[in-house]
């Protein structure tokens, strides 16, 4: 039998557990797997990409688990009604190949891509961190605030959408939890004084939301939005004037803000940061940039991450996902047997 969290048993445990409290537990399983980043199998991942959007899979094994990540991105979606990205996961066990933990993965992604985001800056952010710009505040925007609260004590947000309905969805949500929220007039408006900067835009288009000139001294920008070829949101100049940190190289030269830039355009891996092999932020004047696009390691993080978190707990049932006959080599007895005779 294998193991499943559904939709609804998913956002019942994460109400009762709290996203602040799931983002910050999650991000150690994070940084466990991120120090074994060596012993993973690892590769881009494999997209079908259509004139509607772009349909993934990403997959990695520790040799011991397998674990793979099934999520589209259709930036037209919200239009017709439906959600922009949606996932589901699974993980299996090496040694017999059989499925063993199943989860939907669109409520789950989001808080992955939060922890990630607060992992990263963790590290990276000027000490002493305390305000927070958020250009995009569509539906990654609110687990993004919670992650930075959780993990840096970001209260203070200054946000900016070209979408107003965006925007007050945003202010709905967040503001009863505490936050000091400030709408700006524009991007760059949004952006003056803040210590930490948000990127987070569905459109699949090579656009400059920010430039360079807005990019102050010892900021942290953390560039969520390019995810896939033809998406970016920054100036190409923003990335000469700082450190790139990425997640797995080949990925990200392909789906990332650095798609701008020549291939042998230097970055750092953050697992190299994480071990001491290289420096992170080196000075309170630095700009340090994390260009995330999201990578199947942190999936297999959350996935394992979960599957721990509700055993034990109301929040998953088992289901009948592999055939099991009584012989192994005689699959046919399992019909057989259900079928009529004469």
């Amino acid at each position: 039998m294998t193991r499943f969290v559904d939709v609804h048993n998913m956002v019942r445990w994460v109400a009762g557990r709290g996203p602040e409290r799931i983002i910050s537990e999650m991000i150690e399983y994070m940084e466990e797997d991120f120090r074994r980043w060596e012993h993973f199998d690892k590769c881009p991942r494999v997209a079908s990409h259509t004139p509607f959007g772009v349909i993934e899979l990403m997959p990695t094994s520790d040799h011991e688990s397998y674990g793979f990540k099934y999520v589209n991105g259709h930036p037209s979606n919200p239009s017709r009604g439906f959600q922009t990205v949606t996932a589901f996961g699974v993980l299996a066990d090496v040694h017999n190949g059989y499925p063993t933990f199943l989860a939907e993965m669109t409520v789950l992604t989001a808080l992955r891509t939060a922890a990630t985001s607060a992992m990263v800056a963790r590290r990276l952010a000027r000490p002493g961190s305390r305000v927070m710009a958020m250009i995009g505040t569509g539906s990654q925007s609110e687990f993004q605030a919670l992650a930075f609260r959780a993990t840096l004590g970001i209260q203070e947000l200054r946000i900016w959408d070209t979408d107003p309905a965006a925007i007050a969805k945003f202010l709905r949500n967040i503001e009863p939890m505490g936050f000091d929220v400030t709408v700006g007039s524009s991007a760059a408006d949004a952006v003056q004084g803040a210590d930490i900067i948000t990127t987070c835009t569905a459109d699949k288009a090579r656009a400059t939301i920010l430039s360079a000139d807005l990019i102050e001294p010892g900021v942290h920008l953390n560039a969520i939005g390019g995810d896939c070829p033809g998406k970016t949101e920054l100036d190409p100049a923003i990335l000469l004037g700082g450190e790139v940190f990425v997640e797995f190289t080949p990925q990200t030269r392909v789906e990332g803000e650095i798609q701008q830039m020549p291939t042998d355009f230097p970055v750092t891996e953050f697992w190299e940061v994480l071990l001491g092999a290289r420096p992170g932020r080196t000075s309170p004047e630095q700009i340090t940039i994390f260009d995330s696009v999201g990578f199947a390691i942190e999936d297999f993080s959350a996935l394992r991450y979960v599957r721990d978190a509700v055993a034990g707990t109301a929040f998953f049932e088992e289901i009948d996902l592999v055939a099991n006959p009584d012989d192994p080599k005689d699959l046919f007895a399992l019909v057989a047997a259900l079928s009529p005779v004469g």
